[in-house]
């Protein structure tokens, strides 16, 4: 880390790998099924929608034959269509004729507008030229949110009129909600299906990792003086690593051991010969001297034991020189 590089946060650095691999999986897995999710609930609302306006087709595929027959008459007469609804006040379920050559009141309506007018879509004069089917959601007499369908139909000589066919968008909104719940669900299942299989993935490709964390700890008490057994690929270069780092270890430390038994050899000799000496002298200040120097020989003596310990057991985790 560099010096202009802030510290990363404590919680950050304690992360175990494993934790660290279950969590990225988790938001990779939460952010994937969210799109999917709303992508699959925008499709399936584009469906229902399409389906919904055939329903409403078939209806103006009616009124359409009824004001072929008689462009100039009155359509209030022309029936339900087979939709009771329609005759039902407010019922959600209306339709609506206009001329659109002759501005005014519609020409017909259903029973259920009670006298009050459809809003109708935007629709540009091309569009009334050509015909073109327009669907969309207005607003309905009663402040319901309606679903339209309306076309403009011409009848040659007899003008032009817009038709239009709207009933309550409900239907639509249940069967999506419907949808969405199901989708949830299923996703739910699909999210713990997942994650119980990374957790298992996880724990599968770690397990080298593990094996190699119990052969560190049994060198370090002792048991064992290198790595061994084959490793993955990946990790057989680390222990390669340690296995050389150990040697290396183990190496200095003999030799150390080596040097510290040798400059213990060179002093007890003299050590020796200078305590013979102080034994004969009678006086006091040599006394004291001939103490420290015993101090200094049993220090050797302990520094040498421990060094021919640490050689017999042969761990590289052994006593220090």
């Amino acid at each position: 880390m560099t010096a202009t590089e802030p510290p990363r946060p404590a919680f950050r650095r304690s992360w175990p790998l494993a934790s660290r691999l279950l969590a990225s999986a988790a938001v990779l897995c939460a952010a994937i099924l969210l799109v999917a999710g709303l992508t699959l609930t925008t499709l399936y609302r584009q469906t229902a929608e399409r389906s919904f306006d055939e329903r409403l087709y078939v209806y103006l595929k009616e009124i359409v034959a009824a004001v072929s027959q008689d462009p100039q008459g009155k359509l209030s007469e022309a029936g339900n269509f087979g939709e009771p609804r329609f005759d039902l006040p407010l019922s959600g379920w209306y339709w609506q004729v206009d001329k659109v050559d002759v501005p005014g009141p519609s020409v017909g309506g259903s029973n259920s507008l009670v006298g009050a007018r459809l809003q109708l879509l935007p629709q540009s004069p091309v569009e009334d030229l050509r015909g073109e089917r327009r669907e969309g959601y207005v607003e309905g007499p009663d402040e319901q949110r309606l679903r339209i369908v309306q076309r403009t139909i011409d009848f040659g000589d007899d003008g032009r009129f817009r038709i239009a066919i709207a009933a309550r968008s409900e239907e639509i909104d249940a069967d999506v909600r419907r949808f969405d719940f199901t989708l949830i669900a299923a996703f739910l299942l699909l999210f713990a299906a997942l994650m119980a299989t990374t957790l298992a993935q996880v724990r599968f490709g770690l397990r080298p990792l593990s094996r190699l964390s119990r052969e560190v700890q049994a060198i370090r008490r002792g048991d064992a003086d290198a790595l061994e057994g084959d490793f993955p690929r990946d990790i057989a270069p680390l222990a390669q690593e340690i296995n050389l780092l150990l040697t290396a270890n183990r190496t200095i430390l003999e030799r150390a051991r080596t040097q510290v038994g040798n400059l213990a050899h060179a002093l007890k000799t003299p050590l020796a010969v200078i305590m013979n000496e102080f034994r004969g002298l009678p006086d006091a200040p040599l006394e004291k001297l001939a103490e420290q120097t015993a101090i200094m020989r049993d220090q050797i003596s302990w520094h040498l034991d421990r060094a021919r310990t640490a050689a017999l057991t042969g761990s590289p985790a052994g006593a220090t020189p």
